[in-house]
């Protein structure tokens, strides 16, 4: 069973305003662009567009809208260290905000896999091996797409963003630490 963070293991934030211009219009072109480079890469099959909205003199109550999407659902693929893949439900998650000071956008994962060692702190190179090479070359796309580096998010207890990956934790006696009691 692949474990989900209630955090994000590591972030990847893009400043948009050279690349569109802000607006609803520019946010959905802006997320099937970058959804094309996720799914070419197996890590994202969207199945819905959501948007959080506040309601003016409601105490800011927030609200949801969420838009169901015609086509596959749920598939996103792990790979096991076989090498042999399986879906996952909100394996990356995308981001895009059509914000009227600019656009902007963000990637995080919230799974063990990209790492070299799982929340149990046990390495698991094959894991490892199989699947953060597909986020870098993802990231590496994304960035060549919208003519921008990305920043790295806040770091979490469950790591952080360095570079195309997710930086590699302290490491003590062989093993990650053991995240488990967060889960």
């Amino acid at each position: 069973m692949l474990m989900r963070a209630p955090r994000e293991c590591a972030s990847w934030f893009w400043d948009l305003e050279d690349y569109a211009p802000p607006g609803l219009r520019s946010a959905l072109v802006t997320a099937a662009r970058m959804t094309a480079v996720l799914r070419k890469h197996d890590l994202l099959e969207p199945h819905h567009v959501e948007w959080p909205w506040f309601i003016p003199g409601a105490g800011g109550a927030p609200a949801m809208t969420r838009l169901q999407l015609t086509g596959p659902i749920d598939a996103e693929e792990v790979f096991h260290a076989q090498g042999t893949p399986r879906r996952e439900h909100r394996l990356v998650e995308l981001t895009v905000s059509p914000e009227h000071l600019g656009l902007s956008a963000e990637v995080s994962v919230f799974h063990d896999i990209w790492g070299p060692f799982d929340f149990r702190g046990e390495p698991h190179p094959e894991v490892h091996r199989q699947n953060a090479p597909r986020l870098a070359a993802a990231l590496r796309e994304l960035e060549a797409l919208l003519g921008v580096a990305p920043e790295p998010g806040e770091p979490t207890n469950f790591g952080r963003a360095a570079g195309y990956g997710v930086d590699e934790p302290v490491v003590m006696d062989g093993r990650g630490p053991d995240l488990t009691d967060q889960l």
